[in-house]
Parts: structure tokens; sequence; C-alpha cells
């Protein structure tokens, strides 16, 4: 057991039962406790397989390829709409995790059997980057550097999100809004 999830677990208020239920799952998988983007990471042979995330309505257990798995239960659900790999199972009460036992260490033995065989997620190509990001990361060299170091997923939140606005002001506005945050290392919806 991590200390830094132990001290998460002490300070996740209204969550700590279902964290600590679905920490308890993760780990009687076998699974490696890590502390990995603030939150609780349990990984397999240095592959992480599920994250445990709070939000505000609902928590989460994560699955990293939850793309891969079969389902079915049918629980499993996209956490946003450009989203490839990633899928949650989504948890608002401890008898949620209690009633999913079973099924939540079956997808995790499914999860594991995937990375074991080598089972890989087709990704789309990368979003092209609109001609007003090409300019700024141009003008400052120090912007291509963050964005560059930003995982590929955050790359791409950010391109789709460049992007989307038909006209050239509204995609200027956007990238300048969101210049601190890709400076800090940090995605879109951190």
């Amino acid at each position: 057991m991590n200390t830094k999830v132990d001290a998460y677990v002490a300070q996740s208020g209204k969550w700590r039962e279902v964290i600590e239920q679905l920490r308890s799952i993760a780990l009687d998988c076998g699974l490696a406790e890590e502390f990995k983007w603030g939150k609780p990471c349990y990984a397999f042979e240095g592959t992480n397989i599920v994250v445990i995330q709070g939000f505000k309505a609902y928590c989460a257990l994560l699955f990293m390829k939850g793309y891969l798995l079969t389902d079915p239960e049918n629980v499993l659900v996209k956490t946003g709409e450009n989203t490839k790999v990633g899928r949650q199972i989504r948890f608002e009460t401890p008898e949620d995790v209690i009633g999913l036992g079973p099924v939540l260490k079956a997808y995790i033995r499914e999860a594991i059997a995937a990375e074991q065989s080598g089972l890989k997620v087709e990704i789309d190509k990368m979003p092209s980057i609109p001609p007003e990001f090409l300019e700024k990361l141009d003008e400052i060299p120090a912007l291509e550097k963050a964005f560059s170091a930003l995982t590929p997923g955050r790359q791409r939140a950010y391109l789709i999100h460049f992007s989307a606005p038909k006209q050239s002001t509204t995609r200027e506005g956007r990238i300048e809004k969101h210049i601190p945050h890709i400076m800090n290392g940090k995605g879109l919806n951190d």
C-alpha cells in the first residue's frame, strides 16, 4: 500500500468509503498501488490498469484501456465525447461498489489479460494543428516545447478544441485563453 494513497483516502470526504472499497478490490486483484496524476493508480507489471477518480457527483474506476473490455454488464461509460480508449464505471454510494464487486474483479482480470496478450487500441491520427496555433507555436518557442511535453491525449484535446470554431478570431481567442494552461503542463480540463 502506498502512503500517498493513504493520505488521499484520509482526505477524500464523502467518497472515502467508496474509494476504500475500490482500493481493496484493486489490491485483491494483485495490482501494484501507485499515486499518479493526484489519484490512486493501480498497475500490473508496470502498466497502468485502473485509476480511482473522485468527482462532485460520483466516484469512478477508470479503466485505462476500457475500450478493449467486452463489458457484458454494460457498465462502462466513455469519459467524454472525444474519448477513444478509457472507460469508467461510476459509483454514487458504497452499496454500488458492493453490488458490482465480482464484476469489477472480472473486469480488472480481463484488463490484465488484455495487457498480457499485447492487445493494442487503434487510435485515430492526431488532428491537424489549426494555422492560428501554428503561428503561436512559431512565435513562442517555450509554448511549442510545453505543448510537445503534454501527453498525446492532452494534445489531442487541445487541437480538437482549437479547431472546432469556424471563425479564425474565435480560434485565436481559445488559443490565447489556454496558453497559460499549456505552459503549466495542464490539460484542457485540468
